[in-house]
């Protein structure tokens, strides 16, 4: 048996062998009493014995549901316990958990299911609707309360058949999405090693103690959500699990569940400090990540004594890649920090290093990488012998700390969700009153950055907030544009492609009109 170190002895370089149960079971049996977790919505409390044995009957209903041996299950679940639940019994049974983000268009989940080859869609009495509108034909719909349709059928928890599965270093745990807006979706793939790496390099940077507290508002079918919940279980601290973000509530929860640390995209933490919320004596760290924080936010954070930890991570790195502490980010409000232990970032520009200062694409290596995509063709497109491509342009100064500056395709980070510019575009040129659109991100002190776009109408007639009206049914909510202007003509280079520079000069002096 495995005995997994005591909060207070972290941080620690291996604290799980090659190969051995499951994280929970271990982390069950080293300390069954310490909480493991708190939902602030429902009240309830578990320990790590009782959320052990939660999952066991999950694993046992799973079982009578899903025949394969390593299924992949999607997840249309909201943010709280049924969720955690769900990803530990799944990996119990020795699958794949494959969460979807319920805030794309239904088209887009539904090709990402058929994409991942699920066996089964777990869902919520909430959420049943969705979830038989994106399950692959062959898929078992499973809820875990009463279905409403025939053809759902019900997850019962139940005392289990054997013991639970081991797993070793590369067995596969996730499939994330990166993407929904694009046409091929990339399905990342995450280990059970990549997790345990990630966890491993953030406990180094931010530290562990045994009264730690992380707060969960973000969902849970991102990495910002999961990655603080499966660090927790390694640790031996608590998950305390908030089923969505409100400024007023999460400001509240902060305070009165003691929270240790929370995880933030610039957005939340914008309106929570606009909420005139201040952190408690007892907040260790506001890890801030999932876009780029402008400078003014950082300084914001000084000014009100926020222990902010910015971050830069992706979903092919399980999370983390560089955080930079509290006294580097008042220092350089626009650096993102050092790589965490273990990790390599790279700055190449045509295949040469940069010297400190000189913008290139950040190339990243170390345990924390996700082995590939589900499409090998997309794993071969982002990958060589230097590690994985992130596709961010970026710089590192003579210090070693590391500055991200944009995307070499010009993907927009607004509230932490991906857009790309030209999906939308081109669900703006499908309108009949349109000639020609081109998006891009521009500065937004609430979002980091608002879609934009210039729209060429076809007549007079075509207004701005036509275009937001007409295209809101066919866009995740996080990429319909906030800002639309009516051009005669899209600014354009001497080649003839448009000028994007130009566009978001443009763009970012401008409101609806």
């Amino acid at each position: 048996m495995v005995t997994l170190p005591e909060p207070e002895e972290w941080p620690v370089e291996n604290p799980l062998p090659e190969r051995s149960n499951d994280l929970l079971c271990e982390r069950a049996s080293a300390t069954p009493d310490a909480t493991a977790l708190i939902d602030t919505d429902g009240g309830d409390t578990w320990t790590y014995a009782e959320f052990d044995s939660r999952v066991e009957a999950w694993r046992g209903g799973l079982a009578t549901l899903v025949d394969e041996p390593a299924p992949r299950i999607g997840l249309v679940l909201p943010t709280g316990p049924a969720f955690a639940t769900a990803l530990f019994a799944i990996a119990r049974r020795n699958g794949v958990a494959v969460p979807l983000n319920v805030r794309e268009a239904t088209e887009t989940v539904a090709r990402q299911a058929t994409t991942a080859g699920v066996d089964a869609v777990l869902c919520s009495p909430a959420t049943e609707s969705t979830a038989r509108a994106v399950a692959p034909p062959e898929a078992t719909v499973c809820s875990i309360g009463e279905p409403s349709a025939g053809d759902v059928r019900r997850l019962e928890p139940t005392e289990p058949a054997g013991s639970p599965a081991e797993a070793d270093a590369g067995t596969d745990r996730l499939v994330l999405f990166t993407s929904g807006t694009t046409g091929t979706p990339k399905g990342v793939r995450l280990t059970r090693g990549n997790l345990i790496a990630s966890a491993v390099g953030s406990a180094h940077r931010l530290g562990v103690s045994a009264s730690d507290r992380w707060l969960v508002c973000l969902p849970m079918y991102h990495m910002g959500g999961l990655a603080p919940l499966v660090r927790s279980t390694l640790y031996g601290t608590t998950t305390v699990l908030q089923r969505s973000f409100d400024p007023a509530e999460t400001a509240r929860v902060l305070g009165a569940a003691s929270i240790t640390g929370v995880s933030l995209v610039p957005t939340m933490l914008t309106r929570l400090l606009d909420e005139g919320w201040r952190p408690a004596d007892g907040l260790r760290f506001v890890l801030l990540g999932g876009a780029p924080a402008r400078p003014a936010l950082i300084e914001r954070c000084r000014d009100a004594e926020v222990p902010v930890y910015p971050t830069y991570g992706t979903t092919e790195t399980a999370s983390q890649i560089t955080t930079a502490t509290p006294s580097e980010a008042f220092d350089q409000p626009e650096t993102v920090g050092r790589p965490l232990d273990g990790t390599t970032v790279t700055v190449l520009n045509d295949g040469d290093a940069c010297r400190p200062g000189e913008v290139g694409e950040l190339v990243v290596s170390g345990p924390t990488v996700t082995p590939g995509y589900l499409d090998e063709s997309q794993t071969a497109d982002a990958f060589d012998e230097r590690g994985f491509r992130t596709g961010d342009l970026g710089y590192r100064d003579d210090d070693g700390r590391c500055f991200v500056v944009g995307r070499v395709d010009d993907m927009i980070v607004t509230g932490g969700e991906n857009v790309r510019p030209a999906r939308v575009a081109r669900t703006i040129e499908r309108l009949p009153a349109v000639e020609t659109a081109a998006v891009v991100g521009v500065p937004d002190e609430e979002w980091g950055q608002r879609v934009a776009a210039a729209v060429v109408p076809v007549t007079d007639e075509l207004t701005a907030p036509a275009v937001i009206e007409a295209v809101a049914d066919d866009l995740a909510d996080f990429a319909v544009p906030k800002t639309v202007t009516l051009v005669d003509a899209l600014p354009r280079t001497q080649s003839g492609t448009v000028d994007r520079q130009q566009l978001r000069d443009l763009l970012g002096r401008s409101e609806n009109d």
